[in-house]
């Protein structure tokens, strides 16, 4: 079962409509589509209908029969220009390293909905790590921190910076960097990459 905003985000691509477009065109119906895909025709009816979203190979299937490639069914988006909004309710928490039970951070997407951007956005929430435990990495690009709430401390290469509330920093982020709390009981940024 999807969550709403999975669910939501495959919509906006409306694949069961361009897929009854396809079989309309060549004048097949859902029997006949069956027969050359190997789906049975209540599936064809359902990812049609929308609901349900069909896997890769499911998509790839029907693909075939069409002769077109799967980006078919996913450049509809691009068609438009870049716009999407994401509602709080909607976003999800990720850690910073999945699957350990210590996160130096959690992050939330803030503009996942948009495809192809040239940025990304984050709320992120840090926290307390002793000074020489904090995780760095880096990413082709630039960084952007702007800090709503505590202290923060950002390890850039050799150099270490604290930035208070309402404080923020541009830097290179293919240099190795890392964050950590380091006052205040909540620490909170929004974190802007490119690259």
């Amino acid at each position: 079962m999807l969550t709403t905003t999975l669910d939501q985000g495959l919509q906006r691509y409306a694949i069961g409509e361009k897929v009854r477009t396809l079989r309309l065109r060549k004048k097949l119906g859902l029997v006949e589509l069956g027969k050359h895909t190997g789906l049975s025709p209540a599936l064809l009816s359902k990812i049609e209908r929308g609901k349900l979203h069909p896997t890769l190979p499911t998509l790839l299937r029907i693909a075939l029969v069409f002769n077109v490639g799967l980006e078919f069914f996913f450049a509809g988006a691009r068609e438009k220009p870049a716009c999407g909004i994401v509602r709080q309710a909607e976003r999800l928490t990720f850690p910073d390293k999945p699957g350990t039970a210590a996160a130096q951070y959690r992050f939330q997407a803030l503009d996942y909905t948009v495809p192809e951007r040239k940025l990304n956005a984050y709320h992120a929430e840090f926290f307390a790590v002793p000074v020489g435990a904090v995780h760095r990495h880096a990413h082709p690009g630039a960084e952007f921190l702007y800090v709503l709430s505590g202290s923060l401390g950002v390890e850039i290469g050799e150099d270490q910076h604290v930035l208070d509330t309402g404080d923020s920093m541009y830097f290179d982020s293919s240099v190795p960097h890392g964050y950590r709390k380091t006052a205040g009981r909540v620490c909170r940024a929004i974190v802007i990459t490119t690259g």
